[in-house]
């Protein structure tokens, strides 16, 4: 079994609390043991907190690391912002001693030192990596199989970028989580500008709902000229975007999409098994019944 600091980030645990649920209940099935990360915050998020205040930025998520760092654990996440933020900084304080000084300045104040002993990782990159998990692994554990579903992947973007500080390959048409959701019985389906913006990102949801629906929106028209059955990610803004984006969008725009939006863990909780009601489906924005009747 591995072990990790469990970094559930804002909006899984508050919005999708599925995400959550499914990500400590599968990882187990595959060998991997979520532990509580006892007094986290915010990761911070990147497009926010980075773009105002740098030194903020890294403190906070240094503080973060710290935590994990006392438990003598690597951190798993399961949100493509929280791992730009958590991933990077700790990448950044590891490669820079000024800034880390810096950092360390800040929180000393509160009787913590950063000292770079542990790494950060997606936990869809551990499913992934055939040493930890791999797809045959994860294939293995299906026991309610997605046969007859079609089902487009979203990446996102802190996940796969700068490419010179990842490991993940191309970054213009991966093909890796496709493979794990082939390995749950469902056929991964591709479709125009797959690796284009959720619209959320950098703070745009935020700042200008309107653009930011208008890039979800031109996504929704591609996903659906695709004939796909749903959209799995592997970050939680992501999918709040698409599936409440789906709602703002009717209302907005009048044009309502209905397609049913799951965080990979809960696509994989229910190809493990989980009940609709286990991953708190019925909290998402657009219904997913239809795909669930595929499979049910």
């Amino acid at each position: 079994m591995h072990d990790y600091a469990f970094f559930l980030g804002c909006i899984a645990p508050n919005r999708y609390p599925g995400c959550e649920a499914a990500a400590i209940k599968t990882s187990k099935k595959l060998g991997i043991d979520l532990l509580p990360l006892e007094g986290a915050s915010c990761c911070p998020a990147p497009g926010a907190f980075g773009s105002i205040d740098l030194s903020i930025w890294y403190a906070m998520a240094a503080r973060n690391l710290v935590l994990a760092e006392k438990m003598k654990k690597d951190i798993a996440l399961l949100c493509n912002g929280c791992y730009k933020s958590i991933w990077e900084v700790n990448h950044k304080l590891k490669q820079h001693d000024e800034l880390r000084d810096k950092v360390n300045e800040v929180l000393k104040v509160i009787d913590m030192e950063f000292k770079g002993t542990i790494d950060v990782w997606h936990l869809i990159e551990l499913y992934s990596d055939p040493k930890i998990v791999g797809v045959e692994k994860v294939r293995e554990s299906v026991t309610r199989p997605l046969t007859g579903t079609r089902v487009a992947v979203h990446y996102g973007c802190h996940l796969l970028k700068p490419k010179k500080e990842r490991h993940f390959g191309d970054t213009e048409n991966p093909m890796w989580i496709e493979e794990l959701v082939g390995a749950l019985g469902a056929e991964p389906v591709q479709y125009r500008k797959k690796m284009q913006c959720c619209g959320a990102g950098g703070g745009v949801r935020g700042y200008d709902i309107a653009h930011s629906l208008d890039i979800t929106n031109e996504k929704l028209i591609n996903l659906h000229e695709a004939k796909v059955d749903a959209l799995t990610e592997v970050c939680p803004f992501c999918q709040l975007q698409f599936d409440r984006g789906q709602i703002e969008i009717k209302e907005k725009f009048g044009k309502y999409w209905g397609l049913p939006v799951l965080h990979f863990n809960e696509l994989l909780g229910l190809a493990q098994g989980m009940s609709p009601t286990d991953l708190a489906l019925d909290l998402h924005g657009v219904d997913c019944t239809p795909f669930l009747n595929k499979i049910l």
